[in-house]
């Protein structure tokens, strides 16, 4: 059962204070996502871990944010001590000025670098027992939930078009927070929903009306033109077996001006404290070295240093 930390009010997270009244600090400004996500929990539990680990050497400061192309529009004002969340895609735009970058480029952008992986935003397709369906061809028919607005129900509707199943699936007017129960009382015949693994609301789903998780093949994975990403068997009541969908990658980034110091202690200290918060919240057991190959720009020197001491393995791009 995922344990969740509950969000503090404020619009700042103070996570830490020195050990000593007279010990140096190093304060860091961590901009993650709405307080309402489980992002932003994430990004607590960062805080905390960064203060336990650190002695209360780092301070860690945890800011609101609307979403992930803020957070790079942003590194244009901020200083050496910003760090921010978001995927590497948008990393890429901005500093090719493409899409929602575009005649908004700025030379900050060039020195966005890499520190560490998060958890991924990651596709389930999760449909009831009673509907029968295990697979995307059993879709043809069915009702389903994708929600309104958020990644995973424009990535849903990306998929159904992608697998021939558009216009062939119903698809349900109720907002996603409406789907477990929806999916109980047999409105819908399953929903689509992204975040990191294990979902919350897939959780619930399991235990109380059983369900089916869909794995995509190979073939549409290179359609989607996301990231493999498997979720392992036992993750969901009932799942005996791999499931294999896809993910959007989030990394935390900071810029060149942060100096190598801080940037090896925020890395070496989030990799040597991932088991503890894993401990609080499953999420971050999706979370080991393989995740770095979704890392595709160029990672701060001060955290090259400890992938380097900890024989992390390396591209020559992100050098």
């Amino acid at each position: 059962m995922i344990k969740f930390i509950k969000p503090i009010v404020a619009a700042a997270v103070f996570a830490g204070l020195a050990a000593t009244s007279g010990s140096a600090q190093t304060r860091v400004t961590y901009k993650s996502a709405k307080t309402t996500s489980s992002y932003y929990q994430m990004a607590v539990q960062i805080a905390e871990a960064m203060k336990a680990g650190s002695d209360g050497g780092i301070v860690v400061t945890v800011e609101e944010s609307q979403g992930s192309v803020q957070n790079v529009m942003e590194v244009r004002a901020r200083g050496g001590d910003y760090v921010f969340t978001t995927p590497p895609v948008l990393v890429r735009l901005a500093q090719g000025g493409k899409a929602m970058f575009k005649d908004k480029g700025d030379p900050a952008f060039d020195d966005i670098r890499a520190l560490f992986p998060i958890p991924s935003l990651t596709m389930h397709f999760v449909m009831s027992e009673a509907s029968g369906v295990t697979d995307f061809a059993g879709l043809e028919g069915k009702t389903l939930l994708l929600g309104k607005g958020s990644f995973g129900a424009r990535e849903g509707a990306k998929y159904l078009k992608l697998f021939g199943l558009e216009g062939k699936v119903e698809i349900a007017d109720v907002e996603l927070s409406g789907a477990v129960p929806a999916l109980k009382n047999g409105q819908i015949d399953g929903f689509v929903t992204a975040g990191s693994y294990p979902a919350p609301n897939v959780i619930e789903a399991a235990a109380s009306t059983g369900v089916s998780v869909l794995s995509l093949n190979d073939e549409q994975i290179t359609a989607s033109k996301r990231a493999r990403l498997v979720i392992p068997a036992g993750t969901y009541v009932g799942q005996d077996s791999d499931i294999v969908t896809t993910s959007l990658p989030v990394v935390a980034f900071t810029t060149t001006k942060m100096d190598d110091a801080t940037a090896y202690a925020l890395t070496k200290t989030y990799w040597e404290s991932k088991v503890d918060m894993g401990a609080a919240a499953p999420w971050w057991n999706g979370v080991d070295r393989g995740l770095m190959v979704n890392i595709t720009g160029k990672i701060h020197p001060g955290a090259l240093k400890y992938y380097t001491e900890a024989g992390f393995e390396l591209s020559d791009a992100q050098q």
